[in-house]
């Protein structure tokens, strides 16, 4: 199962493990959004993800704006306001929103548009295979939904501490992140 909470991708070369790193503001759109997913058609508020999750407001305020500006959540102002989906869990693709909210996928700096300052960039087999290799992962990433991340539905709103009213009552623990 694909593990996104844990912000990174172990890729095995060799033997060797080389890790892949998904930025953190990666990291919280989709944690984001998964809870909005988790809470159906309720508004959820910021400070109430930031518990649940252990996370940063003013991080978590940035990521919400921007997830609104892309059409994923909807917000709404005013008293008893708050967020929600603006999508279907089922239409919101993760390789999508990964795509987004990454601002650098080029592995090498060869894959830059003026990365061609290497001496052996019009031969380099490098480049390709690490071309595919990204390819490979957003082919991966398209291949799930944000409703394929919340399908243990009742697990995760139980870690997340909902209560009847749907409500995300207690914090838990930061998520341990791998060295």
């Amino acid at each position: 199962m694909l593990d996104v909470c844990s912000s990174f991708v172990s890729v095995i070369q060799r033997g060797a493990a080389c890790q892949v790193r998904l930025t953190i503001y990666t990291d919280f759109s989709l944690r984001l959004l998964m809870f909005l997913a988790l809470k159906g058609n309720g508004l959820a508020t910021i400070a109430e993800v930031a518990k649940a999750y252990g996370i940063s407001k003013n991080h978590l305020m940035k990521v919400t704006h921007q997830l609104g500006l892309a059409g994923y959540v909807e917000t709404v102002r005013g008293k008893g306001g708050g967020m929600r989906l603006a999508q279907r869990p089922q239409d919101i693709v993760l390789g999508e929103v990964v795509r987004r909210t990454e601002p650098d996928m080029t592995l090498v700096p060869c894959f830059a548009p003026d990365g061609v300052s290497c001496p052996i960039f019009q031969s380099c087999a490098l480049r390709g295979a690490l071309s595919k290799a990204r390819d490979a992962f957003f082919s991966v990433l398209d291949g799930y939904t944000l409703e394929d991340l919340v399908r243990p539905r009742a697990k995760l709103r139980k870690l997340l501490s909902f209560n009847s009213n749907g409500k995300a009552a207690a914090q838990i623990s930061r998520h341990a992140r791998p060295a």
